[in-house]
């Protein structure tokens, strides 16, 4: 446990930092969850928001951080071949 003021400050600031990632983190995995379940329905129209929806999340994760820019690249091309694959 830290001593010094500034020490405590920052294991307050690292831990709401490290609650505000991971909620952020859960919300990008079930945006791709839901837009797998969308994919499994089969219907094109119905997941053509689902599908902007995660794409927007997979994009504001690299923004903020959470993910590489390639990993989102990954992520983003893995979502759009199973939208495509709906057809």
């Amino acid at each position: 446990m830290p001593n010094i003021k500034s020490a405590k400050k920052r294991v307050k600031v690292t831990a709401t930092k490290n609650l505000q990632n991971q909620i952020a983190k859960s919300e990008l995995k079930t945006a791709i969850k839901k837009m797998d379940a969308a994919a499994a329905a089969g219907d094109k129209e119905a997941a053509t928001p689902v599908y902007k929806a995660t794409v927007k999340a997979i994009d504001q994760a690299v923004t903020k951080g959470l993910l590489h820019k390639n990993t989102a690249a990954r992520k983003k091309s893995s979502v759009t071949n199973k939208f495509n694959a709906i057809g």
